[in-house]
């Protein structure tokens, strides 16, 4: 595993282990101020596993579609990306 997907994994991980945080702070009614505080955390925690997984798409799939001079992989690559991008800003 390379160290973009390690790092990558990592952040998932700890985006795991507070959600169970944060499911634990409503189960014992915490403040909600603070229980935002942590869901904001998972989720710049999620948005940054997903920009290093699309960095990584784009260095490694993304790549080899574009040099294997497949006219139609090369357009699916484009439109998944797409997809996903405008699933990204909803």
């Amino acid at each position: 595993m390379n160290l973009q997907k390690q790092k990558t994994l990592i952040n998932f991980k700890k985006s795991h282990s507070l959600l169970a945080k944060i499911i634990k702070m409503i189960e014992e009614d915490q403040y909600c101020i603070d229980v935002m505080q942590q869901n904001l955390a998972v989720i710049g925690l999620l948005k940054s596993a997903h920009q290093m997984l699309m960095e990584n798409h784009l260095n490694s799939c993304f790549s080899h579609a574009i040099k294997s001079k497949d006219v139609k992989k090369e357009q699916e690559m484009v439109e998944e990306i797409l997809k996903v991008t405008k699933l990204a800003n909803k």
